[in-house]
């Protein structure tokens, strides 16, 4: 059943945010790529939905639960991507956006994707992290301290 609505909340909000909104900010269509330098959109495009769909599988099978605040994992999620970062499905939509960006050629898309990422840096300090501090506490303290929340440490 976690699956069943993960595909749910994916279609109707990463779905809207990575493809109804961008579809139209560039006026209800998709533009050819502009030059052979824009296919390389291409590459964050698909590592964004890699990404997305890696954890949200996760999110299902070891969290026993969704993406969807509504209805969150029931365990603490630390494995796959999460083992480097805390929101790795923020960092997959906002690699497809800025995918999208470059592969189109849109500067209202880049700008986008800057308003999608402090957008859903507002929500994981003031709801998500709160919320999930409150729910798995000193466990979820010490991954915290651990493991970034945007951006990957570089190892030793």
């Amino acid at each position: 059943m976690p699956l069943l609505k993960t595909i749910l909340f994916t279609l109707l909000v990463p779905g809207s945010v990575t493809v109804l909104i961008p579809y139209w900010l560039l006026g209800r269509r998709w533009p050819k790529p502009v030059g052979i330098y824009s296919y390389l959109g291409i590459i964050p495009l698909l590592l964004g939905a890699i990404f997305y769909l890696w954890c949200a599988w996760d999110f299902a099978a070891a969290g026993k639960g969704t993406p969807a605040p509504i209805d969150p994992p029931k365990d603490l999620v630390v494995r796959g991507l999460f083992r480097y970062v805390r929101n790795p499905m923020y960092v997959g939509i906002i690699s497809i956006v800025l995918g999208e960006a470059l592969l189109f050629d849109s500067g209202v898309l880049l700008e986008y994707a800057g308003i999608c990422f402090l957008l859903m840096t507002f929500f994981v300090l003031l709801y998500e992290e709160p919320a999930l501090t409150k729910k798995f506490g000193e466990s979820y303290e010490q991954y915290c301290s651990n493991v970034p929340r945007f951006i990957p440490r570089i190892p030793r």
